[in-house]
């Protein structure tokens, strides 16, 4: 009795796949007028029928039950001694203890070398509802597998005649995340300089009833150049390279790498099991500046190779700003530009950022060991730069070298990228500023002390020449 309630009490997950199909092989045993009813079945999708054991007599009042094995499942039947046993006389019995979930990995493996008894497909639901019913009618009795090429494990019932099974399968999920370096947090976007190494995280939460075929795909924009898998963890545990390879050549889908999982791995997945996969990128020169910033997205396949399934898209946003500086002085009420000011852009006031010019005045953060870089710019007759790439932090503008005449700044300039690229936002001015503006001061030629100075010895000179004549024509005269 105990065995029979395991193999008609055992329930796994069930999925779904397309069109309707037909009885597609001879079910065994005299035994007619069998069902199998699918509820909550999703839309669309195809399920499959596999009589394993056929019911040659049964009374359902005392739970007896005579099993035999249907032909084609005899000889790998014989094999499972862990889950069954058989008599002299054929008859099989479950073995007690057995693990009936472990039994229907192996049987749905058996069973993809075999032909299916009967196929059915779930219909439109009705309107306003989201899931329809599937059903196989006028089956022979027996011990049926059932199972779909989503993905998802098979369910094992008995017919007797008619039996139930509630859909219990679910799709994977994926949730992709990036962490904003600022506060280490995990989220949707993100703000990097270029050349920062960026962290992504995607959470795929396995289906209910197991999972079949699990592969990640990630596509990178061009703005993001992948660096590697760091690690994959299952609900926390670090999961062993052994059981999923990272491939990124010879991909057929566009996507930038994929992590591949064995089908040994997936057979050890339950409900709602937690698998983490972390990775790094690079924000590269062909990032998009501010806009629509650099997507990251990710999906994951699943399911029989003949009819893949996908999860929707997860993404992510990487964003970098750019900011414009503007040298000038007052002439009048007028702002001047002002050229040969030269300044370095860092984050702490004393270690300048390498810079790569673009040309016409623009400069982007260097990658790190990028040649051809400087740390200097020097402001031409427009007075203007722009520096891009940056992410959302402070930076401190400093003056190295005043224009010619001009007084050099005491101390840097001060520029904060809030969110958003917002830079130098105030309270009154939440927008901030469109370019930070930086006077110089230069003052007027200072008196000269030295005509004083030359006019009084003129002077002197003079009383004393007219005193030495003067005395002169006196001395004549006495004479």
């Amino acid at each position: 009795m105990r065995n029979t309630k395991k193999l008609v009490g055992l329930l796994l997950a069930l999925v779904m796949i397309l069109a309707v199909g037909a009885a597609m092989a001879a079910q065994e045993g005299t035994l007619t007028g069998g069902s199998i009813t699918i509820n909550d079945a999703v839309p669309e999708q195809v399920y499959k029928a596999y009589q394993i054991l056929y019911l040659e007599s049964y009374n359902p009042t005392a739970e007896a039950y005579a099993y035999k094995a249907n032909s084609v499942w005899d000889t790998w039947l014989r094999t499972q001694t862990t889950y069954v046993s058989f008599d002299d006389q054929g008859y099989v019995t479950w073995v007690e203890n057995a693990d009936p979930a472990a039994f229907a990995k192996l049987a749905q493996v058996e069973a993809a070398k075999m032909t299916a008894d009967a196929t059915a497909t779930a219909p439109a639901a009705a309107e306003g509802k989201t899931y329809s019913t599937v059903e196989f009618k006028n089956l022979k009795l027996g011990y049926y597998l059932v199972d779909t090429t989503l993905g998802t494990l098979c369910s094992l019932d008995t017919t007797n005649p008619n039996v139930v099974m509630e859909e219990k399968n679910e799709v994977p999920t994926n949730v992709k995340t990036v962490e904003e370096d600022s506060n280490h947090q995990y989220g949707e976007t993100n703000d990097a300089d270029i050349g920062q190494t960026v962290n992504f995280k995607s959470t795929i939460t396995a289906q209910k009833a197991g999972a079949e075929n699990y592969v990640f795909h990630d596509t990178m924009s061009a703005g993001l150049t992948y660096t590697g898998v760091t690690g994959i963890t299952l609900n926390g545990t670090a999961v062993d390279a052994s059981n999923y390879t990272v491939v990124t050549e010879g991909l057929t889908d566009g996507c930038t790498f994929e992590v591949r999982f064995t089908q040994a791995f997936c057979d050890t997945l339950k409900a709602d099991d937690k698998i983490v996969i972390s990775y790094t990128a690079t924000l590269n020169e062909n990032a998009v500046i501010a806009g629509d910033g650099n997507p990251n997205t990710s999906k994951v396949s699943y399911g029989d190779s003949s009819n893949t399934k996908y999860t929707p898209d997860s993404q992510t946003k990487t964003y970098t700003w750019d900011v414009d500086v503007f040298k000038y002085t007052m002439v009048g009420e007028t702002e001047t530009a002002l050229a040969g000011a030269t300044f370095t852009l860092s984050k702490d006031g004393s270690n300048p950022i390498a810079l790569v010019s673009k040309g016409n005045n623009v400069y982007r953060v260097a990658k790190t060991g990028e040649t051809g870089t400087v740390t200097e710019i020097t402001t031409d007759k427009t007075g203007k730069f722009t520096i891009e790439g940056l992410d959302a932090d402070t930076y401190y503008l400093t003056e190295t070298k005043a224009p010619d005449g001009y007084n050099k700044l005491a101390g840097p300039v001060t520029i904060v990228i809030g969110a958003n690229g917002v830079v130098n936002a105030t309270t009154d001015a939440q927008q901030g500023v469109d370019e930070v503006k930086v006077l110089n001061q230069t003052g007027v030629e200072l008196p000269s002390t030295g005509g004083i100075g030359t006019t009084i010895f003129y002077v002197i000179g003079g009383v004393l020449v007219i005193g030495a004549a003067a005395l002169l024509i006196a001395r004549r005269k006495k004479a």
